[in-house]
């Protein structure tokens, strides 16, 4: 990289001597701003490298800078120049509410059932989103877990550091931004990950700071999926077990994020707008909110709900549904107040090997409604999408046939 902008230099040296003495054409002049803009952009990139590294080689994530004293958000924070805060349209000024569905009775009243099936039905054909009340975990669970991903982040720096890398092979990991080197700008956030299902971690491989916590709530998700996924599938039409026995519900991967409050919120995000991979997505998110969906070509908010989980639907379970199903854009704004902290369980065995294919479920297509995607396997699916990172840009798009 040093040697091409060396050489570049030289000849633009070169040529300026050359325009001095010369009469300056138009052409040379042309050749002239070309060669200014790669040197430009060269040396841009090689400095925007050189921060990434310095960033990610401290371990200290975001939480690190703010701990700090920083007073500004770093040049790698900012959203890129084409890139608006608002993104593809500004935040809603009409109330629209996300529904909020109680499940309460859902598995005794047969005719509550069908109603919370018909509720469920609408919200992920139209926003791909819902929050569900009485789902079965205890408040103080969840209340426990969002400590529990705070006590991680705020413990000391040097029992945090322990933790980070980018191997995401290893059992527990934690970084700041997993597509740090890959994506336009970085976000205002960290955050910890690791499988819980089908193969958990063994409990001294977890930090002591959300150990208990942490594999009490994963079951208490896993449970709660297979009631959800029973729910969908009667909302397609299908028998309740199909999506179970799918192996939709087999991998729980558990991410905590904790998003530091940032001194220029507007500059940056705490998670660029993107949709999940997985089946399904169960998020916990504390008071503080910022996150938001894109619908009626608009950014909405998705208000926190006490005592409420988020549930939004993923690219696959849009893809074995042939698009009956939303896999909705969203993205968490970043905030002056803070630290904002929540827990997103996906529900999907990703990097997991396994040659299950996966494509639109038979008896949801006929003629007049053929299959949009080719077969893929998880691992293909979550590894395409993982590479590619928080660009904006659906991966189903690669998956359509």
């Amino acid at each position: 990289m040093q040697l091409e902008i060396s050489t570049s230099t030289s000849v633009l040296i070169t040529l300026t001597i050359n325009f001095n003495n010369s009469k300056q054409s138009s052409k040379k002049m042309k050749i002239m701003e070309a060669m200014t803009g790669a040197v430009d952009s060269a040396a841009s990139k090689l400095d925007r490298a050189r921060e990434l590294r310095a960033f990610d080689d401290t371990k200290a994530g975001v939480k690190g800078l703010v701990d700090a004293g920083v007073e500004n958000v770093p040049q790698i924070f900012l959203l890129p120049r084409n890139n608006t805060k608002s993104g593809t349209g500004d935040t809603a000024k009409v109330n629209f509410t996300i529904p909020v569905i109680d499940l309460q009775g859902v598995e005794i009243d047969s005719t509550l059932r069908q109603e919370i099936v018909h509720r469920i039905r609408h919200a992920s054909e139209t926003w791909g989103f819902f929050q569900v009340v009485n789902h079965g975990i205890p408040v103080g669970v969840l209340e426990e877990m969002l400590r529990g991903v705070r006590r991680f982040n705020e413990q000391d720096v040097g029992v945090k550091k322990q933790f980070y890398t980018r191997d995401v092979s290893r059992k527990f990991v934690f970084n700041s931004n997993f597509d740090l080197y890959a994506s336009p700008a970085a976000n205002w956030r960290d955050t910890f990950f690791c499988f819980m299902a089908p193969t958990p971690p063994q409990p001294q491989e977890l930090p002591a700071s959300c150990r208990d916590i942490q594999i009490e709530y994963s079951r208490h998700v896993m449970t709660l999926g297979v009631r959800l996924f029973g729910l969908l599938s009667e909302a397609l039409g299908l028998e309740t077990s199909r999506l179970t026995n799918m192996d939709c519900a087999n991998g729980l991967a558990f991410v905590g994020h904790y998003y530091p409050s940032c001194p220029q919120p507007e500059l940056t995000l705490g998670a660029s707008k993107h949709t999940d991979d997985g089946f399904l997505t169960v998020v916990l998110q504390d008071h503080i909110g910022g996150l938001q969906i894109f619908a009626e070509n608009q950014w909405i908010d998705v208000p926190p709900v006490p005592g409420a989980l988020v549930i939004n639907i993923g690219d696959l379970l849009q893809l074995i549904s042939n698009d009956k199903f939303k896999s909705v854009e969203h993205r968490v704004l970043a905030n002056r107040e803070g630290p904002r902290v929540s827990v997103a369980c996906f529900f999907s065995t990703a990097l997991m090997p396994s040659s299950k294919l996966y494509g639109p479920i038979q008896d949801l297509l006929s003629e007049d409604n053929p299959a949009k995607y080719r077969e893929t396997t998880v691992e293909e699916f979550f590894s395409y999408s993982y590479a590619k990172g928080l660009d904006g840009v659906s991966p189903l798009l690669h998956f359509k046939i």
